[in-house]
């Protein structure tokens, strides 16, 4: 599948959020239906026979594309929040970014 329509989408934010940091704006694909679905029909054909129980994807864009692909293939659906957010039993992950660290649970 041709993915350069969903390349040339994305917008490159020079700065953001601090100087140095090249931010990847994919709000250009999530607003236009054709694209939104090509790259969910991407995903899932490149996982369909993967034997993938769950999809774990983490806030906010993982969400995006993480729930539609979870329901394409018919399984579950596992979110990963920064610490904090979720309410019940959780694992803790800490890594580093361009700007600093981060922990998702």
């Amino acid at each position: 599948m041709n993915t350069d329509p969903l390349k040339a989408a994305i917008r490159d934010i020079p700065d953001f959020p601090k100087p140095g940091i090249i931010f990847k704006d994919i709000t250009p694909i999530l607003a236009d239906p054709g694209l939104f679905r090509q790259a969910i029909d991407i995903f899932v054909e490149r996982n369909r026979s993967a034997g993938i129980a769950k999809i774990a994807a983490v806030d906010a864009r993982g969400f995006i594309f993480g729930g539609a692909v979870a329901d394409r293939l018919g399984i579950g659906f596992v979110p990963i929040r920064k610490k904090g957010k979720l309410p019940h039993k959780t694992i803790e992950a800490t890594y580093d970014l361009e700007y600093g660290t981060a922990t998702v649970e």
